[in-house]
C-alpha cells in the first residue's frame, strides 16, 4: 500500500474517457496480461459495471474489504465505483463484460441480479447452472467479436440472461423492481457518488433527479435496500474503508476527505458504526491482506 488515490480506469490500463450511450466492451483478462502480468491493484470504473467469469486457472479476487481464493468457473459482477482487484496464476484467464451504467439501467428490469451491489460466486464445475452462465457468457463473447448487424439489440439481452444466472448462483436473493425504480436509484448512486463529501441534503437529490421524496426514497429503498439519507452515509463509510485499506492517508485526512469537519467525530461515527476505530480496523485489515 503505497499510493494517495485509488486509481479510476476506462478498461484496466487506460484512462478514464467519455463513454458512448449503451457502451459495451468484451474482452479477456490474457488479452491484457502484459500490462498486469496476473496482479491487478485495487482500481474502480467510474461509469461503467463488470462481469469478470473465470474460464480456467486460479487466484485470489478482491471486492472493497473482502477478499476470495478461488478456482474456475467462478464469476463475479461490480457495479461502476466498486474496487476490485485480483492475482492469478499462470494461464488463468476469464470473460470480462464491461456495461455502461445507462445500459445497465436499461437492462435492470430483464435481470434477477440486483444492479447496485457486487456480488461473488463461485462453485462445483459440474453444476448445470455454470454450464449454462459458461454458454452465455461464450455467446456474449462471439456476438462481440462478430459484429454483426443487430447485435445492439442482442447483446443487452444476452447480459440480462447472464446477470440472472449469476444471481442464481450467488449468495442471497433477488428483488423485484420496474425500469423506472431501478433507473432512479442508479442514477441516486451515481449523484451520491459525485456529491456525499458535499453534505448534500435529500432535497437537492430530489431535485437534481426531477422526481419527488416519496418515489425517491420508495427506490432507494426497494433497489438499494434502504432511504436516501442512509445511502449517503453508507457511501461516506464506504469510502472512508476505501481509503483506510488501499491509501497511506492519515485518519484525519481521511475524515476531511469524505466531508467531515471534525476528525474526531468522524472517529467516533466510524466506531459506533464499525465497531472499531479507524486505525484499529486498518491494522487488522492489512494484517488479513
Amino acid at each position: 500500500m503505497s499510493q494517495n488515490s485509488i486509481p479510476d480506469f476506462f478498461v484496466y490500463g487506460e484512462p478514464v474517457r467519455p463513454l458512448d450511450v449503451g457502451f459495451l466492451h468484451v474482452e479477456t483478462v490474457l488479452a491484457r496480461s502484459n500490462i498486469h502480468r496476473g496482479e491487478v491493484a485495487a482500481h474502480k470504473h467510474p461509469q461503467m459495471g463488470q462481469i469478470t467469469y473465470w474460464t480456467s486457472g486460479s487466484g485470489t479476487y478482491r471486492i472493497e474489504d473482502r477478499s476470495w481464493d478461488f478456482s474456475a468457473p467462478a464469476v463475479s459482477f461490480v457495479p461502476s465505483n466498486v474496487v476490485h482487484g485480483f492475482s492469478i496464476g499462470p494461464g488463468t484467464d476469464a470473460i470480462v463484460v464491461s456495461v455502461a451504467d445507462d445500459a445497465l439501467a436499461a437492462i435492470a428490469g430483464h435481470s434477477l441480479l440486483p444492479l447496485d451491489r457486487p456480488v461473488f460466486a463461485d462453485g462445483l464445475p459440474h453444476h448445470a447452472a455454470w454450464k449454462r452462465l459458461a454458454a452465455v457468457l461464450e455467446m456474449i463473447a462471439a456476438e462481440y467479436a462478430e459484429a454483426q448487424a443487430g447485435n445492439d439489440k442482442v447483446l443487452p439481452a444476452l447480459i440480462a440472461v447472464a446477470l440472472s444466472h449469476i444471481a442464481r448462483l450467488g449468495p442471497g436473493g433477488t428483488i423485484s423492481t420496474t425500469s423506472s425504480e431501478a433507473s432512479l436509484a442508479l442514477g441516486l448512486r451515481r449523484l451520491v457518488d459525485l456529491h456525499f463529501r458535499d453534505n448534500w441534503p435529500v432535497d437537492r437529490y430530489v431535485e437534481t433527479l426531477a422526481t419527488t421524496p416519496h418515489l425517491l426514497d420508495k427506490a432507494a429503498r426497494v433497489v438499494l435496500g434502504s432511504g436516501v439519507k442512509r445511502v449517503v452515509s453508507e457511501r461516506r463509510l464506504l469510502e472512508a474503508k476505501r481509503l483506510l485499506l488501499f491509501t497511506v492517508r492519515t485518519v484525519e485526512d481521511i475524515a476531511y476527505e469524505i466531508g467531515f469537519d471534525d476528525p474526531a467525530y468522524f472517529s467516533r461515527v466510524f466506531r459506533a458504526r464499525v465497531g472499531e476505530a479507524p486505525a484499529a480496523w486498518r491494522r487488522k485489515q492489512l494484517r488479513g491482506h
